[in-house]
Formats: C-alpha cells, sequence, structure tokens
C-alpha cells in the first residue's frame, strides 16, 4: 500500500492550489482518504476525508469549509484537495492518509497508511 501526495507550493493570499493523493497497489475507491497538515510547532490536524465510493459523504475542519474540497478520480486512483481562497494560516505541510474501517476518523492516530507530505506555503 502506498500513497504518494503531491502538488503543494507557494500561493499568494486568496490564491488556490489543487494537492493531488496517488495510490499504488490498492484502489483508493474502496477507503476512507484524509488529508491531514502540520504546521510548524503543531500538531497534526485534519483538514477533510471522503468516505468510500457509493457512500462519497465528505467531512471538512471548520477551518476550511467553504473553501476546500476534497474529491475522487476513480480512473486516475487519485483523491484531490482543492484549496481555494488560501489564507496564510494554511500554510503547513499536508498529507493523505487511509485507515481500514472504513469511516473517518478525526484522530491521525487511527488511520493505517500516510503518504509522504507536500508543502504549502501561502504568503501574505
Amino acid at each position: 500500500v502506498q500513497l504518494q501526495a503531491s502538488g503543494g507550493g507557494l500561493v499568494q493570499s486568496g490564491g488556490s492550489l489543487r494537492l493531488s493523493c496517488v495510490g499504488s497497489r490498492f484502489t483508493l475507491d474502496d477507503y476512507p482518504i484524509g488529508w491531514f497538515r502540520q504546521a510548524p510547532g503543531k500538531e497534526r490536524e485534519g483538514v477533510a476525508c471522503i468516505l468510500p465510493r457509493g457512500d462519497d459523504r465528505t467531512v471538512y475542519a471548520d477551518s476550511v469549509k467553504g473553501r476546500f474540497t476534497i474529491s475522487r478520480d476513480s480512473p486516475k486512483n487519485t483523491v484531490y484537495l482543492q484549496m481555494d481562497s488560501l489564507k496564510p494560516g494554511d500554510t503547513a505541510v499536508y498529507y493523505c492518509a487511509t485507515e481500514w474501517g472504513g469511516t473517518c476518523p478525526q484522530s491521525s492516530r487511527d488511520y493505517d497508511y500516510w503518504g509522504q507530505g507536500t508543502l504549502v506555503t501561502v504568503s501574505s
């Protein structure tokens, strides 16, 4: 099982980025996929999560509701995190993760596999 996150970069406040989480050796559609972020000196926090295909309910942190959108691209075995109206407070390393329980746990400790992080920097 492998997850690879990409798409981070430097963007001005108010700008947009789209992060990608690509799966290898398993089908992302069958599992919940969560996006987390960790800013320097802070704990890792959940940003968004999407339940397995067929359910597809999504969960967002209050801090990103209305600005971020999580979605699936099944043919590409990819989950995206579209980030709009970015703020300097969104600056962090972003990770994607999955867990075998079929839910979207709030705690990062409940996720079983993680991709490497991708850095998002939002300048003011």
